[in-house]
């Protein structure tokens, strides 16, 4: 881990004292909290809160401050910094004292967020007297296949969510001791996965909230929402233009010479497309209204493009007339 300054961090001279640090620490703690973050800023609130964490814990107690003072850098010998179980972190009472002698830390975060706090009751405050809130809303985007979306059926997909932290059991500690697992926070990153339904109507860019499927929320307060966008890409077959899509069709020389039907899955369902005589590659055969549905609650149209391509399969006798269409077309005898 690189060395980087305590002072530097609470931004105090060396000679700060104790008041000093207090104040900036709490400067900073309400800054950083990652409580107070955006959910796209949370995981850089994160790492900045422990920081400035850290640098506290150390500057605030005498005794270590003072090894920290002689000895820099290796004023641990050399250890990274990361407070074990049952090594002395910051006491309620100790917060207490550094945020104000009434109240202590539940008016600390309740001045700073409000919302419902809870003490721990088994030997009075505890270490995190933590507030109850609803979990944050996630917001994630699912990419499919046109192909698939026109199938429908049930799709499963992963996204990144905070879930209650494993080590502390989202209280934020152990015992009297801030989690080193989330630094107090009680959240963790980790994955979820989720079985969606695909709708019917399914569009680009539509937006479908999933109640409950968001962050968890905390001493018992509702989860937040998911709100998963769905992003239909072009594939193999299909292409999308706005609500309209296009689909190839491939079809022998001779069955566009004298016209044939093909059987495309539309976004309405299967339909049988006439493909007229004498149509050329590349055509393009509408189907009115069997498109994407839009957002005014109409539907795009659906096109049809015939590409003309040999089977790859073909006789002797389809060979031999094929030869003879070829010199035909050149000109020579058959």
């Amino acid at each position: 881990m690189k060395f980087e300054d305590y002072y530097e961090r609470l931004g105090v001279p060396r000679d700060a004292d104790d008041e000093a640090i207090k104040k900036a620490y709490r400067k900073a703690a309400l800054k950083w909290h990652p409580d107070r973050a955006r959910e796209e800023d949370r995981e850089k609130s994160e790492a900045e809160f422990k920081r400035i964490s850290e640098a506290y814990e150390v500057l605030s107690d005498a005794e270590s401050r003072k090894k920290y003072d002689r000895f820099g850098e290796n004023w641990k010998q050399g250890a990274d910094f990361e407070p074990p179980p049952g090594e002395r972190t910051m006491t309620p009472e100790e917060f207490q004292a550094a945020f104000g002698a009434s109240g202590g830390f539940s008016n600390f975060f309740q001045e700073m967020f409000g919302g419902k706090f809870r003490e721990d009751v088994s030997g009075g405050a505890g270490p995190h007297a933590r507030y109850s809130y609803r979990g944050a809303d996630v917001r994630a985007e699912l990419h499919l296949p046109i192909a698939d979306a026109l199938t429908g059926g049930k799709r499963t997909f992963e996204f990144p969510v905070r879930m209650a932290c494993p080590r502390c059991g989202g209280t934020g500690a152990l015992g009297r001791h801030v989690c080193p697992a989330c630094a107090g926070v009680g959240q963790v990153r980790k994955r979820k996965t989720v079985e969606l339904k695909i709708p019917d109507d399914v569009r680009d860019a539509m937006t479908l909230r999933l109640k409950g499927l968001g962050e968890p929320g905390t001493d018992g307060a509702e989860g937040g929402d998911l709100h998963l966008v769905l992003r239909l890409d072009d594939d193999g077959t299909y292409r999308r233009a706005g609500s309209d899509l296009e689909a190839r069709a491939t079809v022998a020389p001779w069955d566009a010479f004298l016209g044939t039907k093909v059987d495309v899955r539309t976004a309405r369902g299967t339909v049988t497309v006439k493909i007229p005589p004498g149509s050329h590659a590349r055509s393009r055969l509408r189907v009115r209204g069997h498109g994407l549905a839009d957002d005014s609650g109409g539907r795009g149209d659906f096109y049809v493009i015939v590409e003309i391509d040999l089977p790859a399969v073909l006789d002797e006798r389809k060979k031999d007339l094929l030869r003879q269409l070829a010199g035909t077309a050149e000109g020579r005898a058959p």
